[in-house]
């Protein structure tokens, strides 16, 4: 079963899939484009004007993740080395990107192509990532950076020692 509040854009429907029990609040725009795929797990929440955009690969949700209001996650950029083209009509770089299971992704955070964020992870707001992210962190900022580690075995979150 699934929930999703309107209004709502899904550019190519088929090109969406869900898991069981996914629920979207009002104000979703998906966007996909030659083959590209969005993937979302079972058990997610999206928050409202969630944005996602899917170019030739996949950008794929894992299950028992929160996704917050204002929330944008691509798999693709623009480059911007043409002086005479437009933003839009540059070349795309296209990477799969991966939220894995059980994340929080806090408001207003921007995914950028390529990320991949591990397991049980917890972005702050407002935050921006690009990359690979380990399980088990809690990351925030613009670029986002690592800023606490979830220590399994006392089950607390402790500070990541800096380099």
């Amino acid at each position: 079963m699934c929930y999703m509040g309107k209004p709502c854009y899904v550019a190519r429907k088929r090109d969406l899939l869900f898991g069981d029990k996914v629920r979207i609040y009002p104000g979703m725009r998906t966007e996909t484009q030659n083959g590209g795929k969005i993937i979302i797990g079972d058990n997610v929440s999206i928050g409202q004007n969630f944005h996602a955009v899917a170019v030739q690969n996949k950008l794929k949700i894992g299950s028992n993740v929160t996704i917050s209001g204002n929330v944008f996650i691509s798999n693709c950029d623009h480059t911007f080395n043409e002086e005479n083209l437009l933003a839009l009509e540059q070349p795309l770089i296209v990477k799969d990107t991966c939220i894995e299971d059980n994340c929080f992704i806090g408001y207003g955070a921007v995914i950028l192509a390529g990320t991949h964020l591990g397991k049980h992870c917890v972005v702050g707001a407002n935050s921006v990532l690009r990359g690979d992210f380990p399980d088990n962190t809690l990351l925030a900022g613009s670029p986002a950076k690592v800023l606490k580690k979830f220590e399994t075995e006392n089950k607390k979150w402790g500070k990541v020692q800096e380099v």
